[in-house]
């Protein structure tokens, strides 16, 4: 985390220019761009390495986690079809920025992380930032069953299959965005729960994630 928390003009031309790169490449919801837009990415980054945090890739923050690349948080966010005041449910904090996206559009998110240290660090330094969130340490693919349905559920790792548990705590009417597939690469479902027993599921491009550990990811394989 970079303990110079300054967004200068100079940051805020990176990340326009950021945005123009992932807007090129097909993400066109006004609201992520403008998120993505807002958001302080090299408050994310080491100040060492302060010259990889508007470039279009993952970079690597510990605990063998990584920040996600722009374009994928923006292509996972899209795809969700967020709405202002939707309560959403994101499995996998990590370094917290594409829960910090998620709450400058609006939304109202409940975020797990199974790394305690980096659910620590996440908790600590998003208010810092001016990003609240109910932050929680456990295993995501059990959701949040307390706080349930949610309108929005966005998985920030690769799973094996996807959870029931996290599909029984959906809205009816509610959308989640998972990658799915093997440790290799995974593609990205976008599942709409159309009535109780009902999922309609489309399948998307395939991505490379971190693997989703916990009950219903690869803990148990």
């Amino acid at each position: 985390m970079n303990s110079n928390l300054l967004d200068t003009y100079k940051h805020k031309g990176m990340r326009r220019a950021l945005v123009r790169k992932i807007s090129e490449k097909g993400i066109s919801d006004q609201n992520v761009l403008r998120a993505i837009s807002n958001v302080p990415r090299h408050f994310f980054f080491e100040n060492a390495f302060l010259e990889h945090a508007y470039q279009d890739k993952a970079f690597p923050i510990g605990e063998g986690q990584t920040i996600s690349q722009p374009f994928t948080v923006a292509y996972q966010t899209e795809l969700l079809k967020m709405k202002k005041g939707d309560k959403v449910l994101e499995v996998g904090t990590g370094s917290g920025y594409q829960c910090c996206v998620l709450v400058e559009m609006g939304a109202d998110v409940y975020t797990i992380e199974y790394n305690k240290v980096l659910y620590n660090e996440a908790r600590k330094f998003l208010p810092e930032i001016g990003y609240l969130a109910h932050f929680k340490h456990g295993d995501g693919t059990l959701g949040w069953p307390i706080f349930a349905p949610f309108d929005k559920i966005i998985v920030t790792a690769g799973g094996p299959k996807v959870p029931k548990t996290l599909l029984e705590q959906l809205k009816i009417g509610g959308v989640m965005v998972i990658p799915v597939g093997s440790s290799k690469n995974q593609a990205m479902y976008r599942l709409t729960k159309v009535d109780k027993n009902k999922i309609e599921k489309e399948e998307f491009d395939y991505f490379k994630f971190v693997p989703l550990l916990g009950k219903e990811g690869w803990e148990n394989r």
